[in-house]
């Protein structure tokens, strides 16, 4: 007899399990209330790290906002360390959900590495009033050992491996050239990110964008091939390659 027969045979002399007992509404809707109470949290939670960091969140702070009691706040995060985490987790969700996920929609090579940093930029350009939680969050817990500084970097390290895997994919799709080197692009690009991110916000640099622009561009096409240019041509009018020169 098969492994799979002797599971049917055992299944047939089994007793049939009970059936799992539908819970009372009332605890259906308690649970459906504890969930939409804890995402108004959250996203209040969002909004103070984002202007003030994740230093910023405490469990006092965010019953003043919610107008919830301390106790009431504290039920569903348990403690602040696990708030900022829970913080840093929906911040990185919505980050896929606005920029890595729309862009796989774009084929493969150029043109999805291009659409990647295009919507990255407009993300950042977006946050220039408050703020990215991953640039603060480095800059608050970068020599924090703990729990917090793990979960904040393990959400970097993910967006960076999507990146580095966007790279890889244009020159294996003979995009960018073979001697391109992944690590050093997904460096530079990043560099890119940060400084938009200085000048915008703290310089208020209105140039900021168009620099970042610009100088994605301009690596784009030092390892561009002539099959990856046609694939994907130019997406920023004033980046064209004699203003990059």
């Amino acid at each position: 007899m098969s492994a799979s027969g002797a599971i049917n045979s055992k299944s047939a002399q089994a007793p049939q399990a009970e059936q799992p007992r539908a819970l009372p509404k009332e605890t259906s809707r308690g649970q459906q209330k504890g969930q939409q109470t804890r995402a108004v949290i959250l996203e209040a939670a969002l909004g103070l790290a984002s202007h003030m960091g994740l230093e910023g969140l405490s469990i006092g702070a965010l019953a003043d906002v919610t107008g919830m009691s301390k106790s009431g706040v504290f039920a569903h995060f348990g403690s602040r360390e696990e708030l900022q985490i829970s913080v840093i987790r929906e911040y990185h969700a919505r980050f896929e959900e606005e920029v890595f996920y729309p862009a796989l929609t774009e084929e493969r090579g150029l043109p999805r590495l291009r659409e990647l940093f295009e919507r990255w930029v407009k993300r950042v350009s977006v946050e220039v009033d408050s703020g990215c939680i991953y640039i603060s969050g480095a800059v608050e817990f970068d020599d924090r050992p703990g729990p917090v500084r793990d979960a904040l970097a393990s959400m970097v390290q993910t967006w960076h491996s999507a990146l580095e895997r966007a790279i890889r994919l244009a020159i294996d799709e003979g995009h960018l050239a073979q001697d391109a080197d992944p690590m050093q692009m997904l460096f530079e690009v990043h560099g890119f990110i940060l400084a938009l991110h200085h000048d915008a916000r703290f310089m208020r640099n209105p140039g900021a964008l168009d620099r970042a622009r610009k100088g994605f561009e301009r690596l784009v096409q030092h390892f561009a091939t002539p099959a990856g240019l046609a694939s994907s041509p130019n997406l920023f009018p004033s980046t064209s390659a004699g203003a990059l020169r």
